[in-house]
């Protein structure tokens, strides 16, 4: 009898922990599809039956981390390390807390702690502390991709979770190409991973190369049909597109997600997609009323856009400066400060503001063609509004950016410079670079020896100019004296005006004007310049007596 009970303890034991551990791992799926809300309610109810669950104490650590909970993750697994100091995966949880927290260094001890713990041999172990190091703004994504390694070179490895993540770290080191073997290395791992083909997707999408970006995407829902990851991505991309694409994709991921307030700010914003202007300032307007400070901040941006698009800039300026009110800095985007430079540009006394702001933007900008959108917005605002400072400086950083700049690229910067009277500047661009990179084209002499002249006084007096008009002349003539006649002959009007007027030396006029000839024979004003400079000066008329001078002899 006693046997029958031992071995009905030990079954029912083990059906115990096997349900457990099976809700674990639902626990689990519902993180890889970033259901947060269920993966939280999954890990709770496995700790209410067996509160020392290590794994799911760290699992929803992490997920109260995903719901930007962070002072709850903390709490949870500082209670835990009072009993369980020494579990690893504990310590790393503790980790990521740390990081986001500025720590560290204390971070860092924790994360070794556990590897030593662990003999660097505990596959989890050295994920967890990669995804905490890719996860946290502070945290090391080098340091992440060593530890990582590790977990690849252990005993029988075969984990898509190690790749995906060291893929994460590729990314977060702005290195695309590493990161996609990684993801790729996952895909051999699990051919069905969508998660892997979307982070491929992602890749694609910082480089703004929709030929590949979308196709990823979508065989990430063709591989599993309930990625909501996926079809968010896709909703975001169609978003200012074709919102009617977007508004499928987005019912889509409504579907196979946990339901959130955010659906509602993204339901909100399609009407403003759709032109419904009012319509979405009256709902953003609703859910402010009626949620108070616990309102997502977007609704005043959103409203400050719907007010924007319908001309109202008072108000869209009115709800913009609410939203930086409320708005956490970290959650600022890049679009926040350049939608705020162009509003501020529509009031008068805002230049400084600006142009601040599209820094602002540039800067926080992690994406390459974004960046240089950006900056491109900038210049034709400086255009457009007469600041030719502002322009010259957001070409020569765009020049600075671009991985290829061309030559319109480096003689815009150089031009620009010209425009907004820092001669100096457009000296070196023209004379330094353009003349070393282009030495075919015309333009770098050109500009070169307006930019020197125009350091000069109004007579030229310091022919500052000189070797650059000679050669400009130069060029002009043995690249294509036709196509170049203009600014061949411009060079030598320069060079006898100066010769002239400011050296007093006639003959070196004359035979640049002859010069002129050579490349102009019927210019019809030169013969006669020519012909009065020969002329011998008239001579001075006899000196008249002084009046009232003594005559006569002694």
């Amino acid at each position: 009898m006693n046997k029958i009970r031992y071995s009905l303890l030990v079954a029912l034991v083990f059906i115990y922990n096997l349900v457990i551990a099976q809700t674990v791992e639902q626990g689990k799926q519902f993180l890889y599809y970033e259901r947060y809300k269920s993966a939280k309610d999954v890990f709770e109810k496995t700790l209410a039956a067996n509160p020392n669950n290590i794994e799911a104490v760290y699992l929803l650590g992490r997920t109260l981390i995903a719901q930007k909970d962070t002072a709850a993750a903390k709490a949870l697994l500082q209670k835990m390390l009072t009993t369980n100091g020494s579990a690893p995966l504990l310590l790393v949880g503790m980790g990521e807390v740390e990081l986001m927290e500025g720590k560290n260094n204390d971070a860092k001890q924790r994360f070794e702690t556990a590897i030593s713990l662990t003999k660097a041999k505990d596959v989890m172990v050295l994920n967890a502390i990669g995804f905490a190091n890719v996860d946290a703004k502070a945290g090391d994504a080098n340091y992440a991709i060593e530890k990582l390694t590790l977990a690849t070179q252990t005993k029988n490895f075969n984990n898509q979770d190690t790749w995906i993540i060291m893929g994460d770290a590729y990314r977060k080191l702005v290195d695309g190409g590493n990161a996609v073997l990684c993801y790729q290395k996952a895909l051999a791992i699990n051919p069905k991973l969508a998660q892997a083909k979307y982070r491929i997707g992602l890749i694609y999408l910082s480089q703004n190369n929709k030929e590949y970006f979308i196709p990823a995407f979508e065989d990430a829902i063709k591989m599993d049909p309930n990625y909501a990851p996926a079809y968010y991505a896709l909703y975001v991309y169609y978003f200012n597109r074709d919102i009617d694409k977007a508004k499928e994709y987005f019912d889509k991921y409504l579907a196979v997600s946990d339901p959130e307030p955010s659906n509602d700010y993204d339901r909100t914003s399609i009407l403003y997609a759709s032109k419904r202007n009012d319509e979405a300032i009256t709902t953003a307007k609703s859910y402010i009323s009626s949620l108070g400070a616990k309102a997502d901040p977007r609704y005043y941006k959103l409203i400050a856009y719907a007010y924007d698009a319908k001309g109202d800039s008072v108000n869209a300026k009115n709800y913009l400066d609410q939203y930086f009110a409320r708005q956490k800095p970290d959650d600022f985007l890049p679009k926040d400060y350049s939608f705020q430079a162009e509003l501020l540009s529509k009031f008068p006394g805002n230049d400084s503001l600006v142009y601040r702001d599209f820094q602002l933007a540039i800067d926080k900008d992690t994406a390459l063609n974004d960046k240089l959108d950006l900056m491109k917005e900038a210049i034709d605002l400086a255009k457009k509004t007469g600041n030719k400072s502002a322009s010259a400086r957001f070409a020569g950083e765009m020049y600075l950016t671009v991985k290829n700049p061309t030559n319109t690229d480096l003689y815009n910067w150089g031009y620009s410079n010209y425009q907004a009277g820092n001669y100096k500047t457009a000296d070196s661009i023209f004379c330094g670079l353009y003349q070393s990179k282009y030495p075919n084209e015309i333009f770098g002499y050109l500009w070169c020896a307006r930019s020197k002249q125009a350091q000069d006084d109004s007579t030229n007096s310091q022919g500052l100019a000189v070797a650059a008009y000679e050669k400009l002349a130069q060029m002009a003539r043995s690249l294509d004296s036709v196509k170049y006649k203009p600014q061949a002959v411009q060079s030598y009007y320069y060079l006898a005006s100066y010769y002239n007027d400011i050296k007093k030396d006639k003959q070196a006029a004359i035979g640049y004007l002859q010069k002129i000839l050579e490349v102009d024979p019927a210019n019809p004003e030169v013969p006669g310049i020519i012909e009065k400079l020969k002329k011998p000066p008239p001579k001075p008329p006899p000196a008249k007596p002084k009046t009232g001078a003594k005559t006569g002899t002694k």
